[in-house]
């Protein structure tokens, strides 16, 4: 690993000097129309969370582990790959089964990818029509974002089913103004992206576009077949100020996709090159009106979420073999009552209503719906406390808690504690299909936390530590049988997620900053007399980092990532392993005029070798140059 290292400080050999002089001036000279680059900025929003109750709330008001990232990281990492910002936060590890726009799977503190909650615009994205009913993240290009948030921790209590591995809440931009961006590198790669907004006395609008097209490489590792991606998607987003204390709000996003696959083709069924591939389109939209005033907030929304996919083989012929449908829709209402200076009551419900259908099953649907409620006091010490009541049409009832406490200790620094449970009810799939099983219950989570935290991770100075455990059970697996469907999914499993995540950021200087995120994750099957009983959970890294830096000086920014994974197991039996592996990024920028900006980035620079998915490829060394404009 030394010589990752050994590059990473040669990709800043330029700041050496600025360590020995005076701290330079960066003042812009009158003859200078547009600022220089810096490395901070104090962007308020960051202080801001929606994933903690529901609501914005600043983030000192909760105990639970929050991060955030704003929309000026998420310019400097570069380029559509969201799993590249991603992996800057602890706890987080990916995997993709080949390329970009193939399945992606974000696993947080060792849950499964399927129990990771994820929100757009606030719309619940997840395809209820998919086996576990997660979400790809193969699908979400970052044009457009403006702010990620992510809490690590099961909180089914304010956010229902599938918060069991924690609430992941994406923000489009709002800004004022029309920018966008063009980049073009390895395996043919163009990706283009413009988003703008404008807002006055009457309300606000705000859209985004984005385009991308790669030839790719093989999905299947050592494949001799480029295996594409191309996709298009535009959003809005929008709100009309009735009163003084009465918003109407509004959001959409469309998303169109093409994806080359490999399979498993006749007569040895091993992953290889094959001419399939597949069509997948995404709609999600929301109307709502908001209510403040000075003492009491309310929410009332309704969301509805489509994800249709078509699979085709050019082999069958030119109609799809396996064509799948999954739609939800859901209303909610949101509320917070400022009972005193120190004592709020937050307070909520909403009904879902999930359908899917697929080539070879007739249209199945279910619902569920829920109330919750929280107290919280906000004074030196501050504690939120809340339980929720669901019901679902399939299974029946189930009840959660969580809590969370925080208290300042002096000099910035302050101790944070929670508890939560979550539950994931089971998908439509996993009831209807043909290996379905309509007498499943949900999978249930607890979860503890405790951690020590100093500063804000957006700005120059931050240090955390978190001890984290998350037992599971009621786990649904697919279960093999020796006669017809040949197989059911059933409540088998049993499993346990311990360990600890460090991550900060300092200033070495005022032209350096250097961050870093680390995370210790030991997951174990602990299912009673199964054959796994005591081995890792699947595609689970124990050990995961990632460590940046920036430098900047007058209008130029030399930044690079270096992402170090452990070894895994891709299987639940450890029989197929996983190396570990490290992967080096630098990128370069340069602020041209007030409008335009050049900038560019070497991926994987020492053209490493590995994989995150048995038998699925990686990209190698790649070079990608682009401009940013913004009016």
């Amino acid at each position: 690993m030394s010589k990752y290292l050994l590059l990473l400080g040669c990709s800043f050999c330029f700041a050496a000097p600025a360590w020995a002089q005076d701290v330079p001036d960066t003042t812009v000279q009158e003859d200078e129309q547009y600022d220089p680059i810096v490395l901070t900025h104090r962007i308020r929003d960051t202080y801001i969370t929606v994933v903690a109750s529901g609501a914005d709330e600043r983030i000192a008001t909760t105990g639970q582990p929050i991060s955030i990232i704003g929309s000026e990281e998420i310019e400097q990492v570069q380029g559509a790959d969201l799993t590249r910002i991603l992996q800057r936060l602890a706890g987080v590890t990916i995997s993709r089964n080949g390329g970009a726009g193939s399945f992606t799977g974000v696993r947080v503190r060792g849950a499964e990818a399927e129990q990771l909650l994820v929100v757009v615009d606030g719309v619940r994205v997840a395809d209820p029509a998919a086996p576990s009913g997660g979400y790809d993240f193969g699908n979400l290009l970052p044009g457009g974002i403006g702010q990620i948030e992510l809490l690590r921790g099961s909180n089914s209590t304010i956010w229902g089913s599938q918060a069991i591995g924690g609430v992941l809440a994406v923000k489009s931009s709002t800004t004022n103004g029309v920018q966008g961006s063009l980049e073009y590198g390895a395996r043919d790669t163009l990706y283009a992206q413009a988003n703008g907004g404008i807002s006055g006395n009457y309300g606000w609008l705000s859209s985004d576009a984005a385009y991308y097209h790669s030839d790719g490489f093989s999905a299947a590792d050592g494949g001799a077949e480029a295996d594409g991606f191309r996709q298009w998607q535009i959003g809005g987003r929008g709100g009309i100020y009735l009163t003084d204390a009465l918003n109407l709000i509004a959001s959409a996003r469309y998303a169109d996709g093409r994806l080359d696959i490999d399979g498993f083709p006749a007569p040895a069924y091993r992953l290889a090159d094959t001419a399939e591939y597949q069509d997948t389109r995404q709609l999600s939209a929301m109307v709502g009106a908001e209510y403040t005033s000075r003492d009491f907030e309310l929410m009332a929304a309704y969301s509805l979420s489509d994800t249709e996919r078509d699979s085709f083989d050019p082999t069958f012929g030119s109609a799809p073999g396996y064509s799948t449908d999954g739609t939800s829709q859901r209303a909610e209402l949101r509320g917070k009552w400022d009972v005193s200076d120190e004592f709020a009551l937050r307070f909520g419900g909403e009904q879902e209503w999930s359908r899917f259908s697929s080539t070879f099953d007739t249209p199945k649907k279910a619902n569920i719906g829920g109330v919750y409620a929280q107290i919280g006091y906000d004074g030196d010490l501050v504690i939120n406390a809340g339980a929720r009541l669901t019901d679902h049409s399939r299974f029946g009832g189930a009840v959660t808690l969580g809590v969370d406490a925080a208290y300042p200790i002096g000099d910035g620094w302050r101790i944070r504690a929670s508890f939560g449970e979550g539950f994931k009810a089971p998908t439509l799939f996993q009831l209807f299909s043909d290996y379905g099983n309509q007498t499943l219950n949900p999978e249930r989570s607890t979860s503890v936390d405790l951690g020590v935290d100093l500063g804000d991770r957006n700005l120059g100075h931050y240090f955390a530590v978190s001890l984290f455990r998350r037992d599971s059970e009621n786990l649904i697996d697919f279960v093999s049988l020796p006669g017809p469907p040949y197989g059911q999914y059933e409540n088998v499993g049993l499993a346990r997620a311990q360990g600890v995540e460090i991550e900060g950021a300092y200033s070495l200087t005022d032209t350096l900053i250097a961050r870093a995120a680390y995370s210790y994750a030991d997951t174990e099957n602990r299912t009673v007399g199964a054959a796994n009983q005591g081995r890792d959970l699947a595609r689970r890294p124990r050990h995961a980092a990632t460590i940046s830096a920036d430098w900047a000086r007058g209008h130029f920014r030399l930044g690079s990532d270096l992402r170090i994974v452990s070894r895994s197991f891709d299987n639940a039996a450890n029989t197929v392993r996983l190396g570990g592996y490290e992967v080096l990024d630098l990128r370069v920028s340069w602020q041209a005029s007030g409008s335009f900006e050049l900038f560019g980035r070497i991926e994987n620079v020492t053209d490493a070798n590995y994989q995150t998915a048995a038998g699925y490829g990686t990209p190698g060394r790649g070079v990608f140059v682009g401009i940013r404009a913004k009016r």
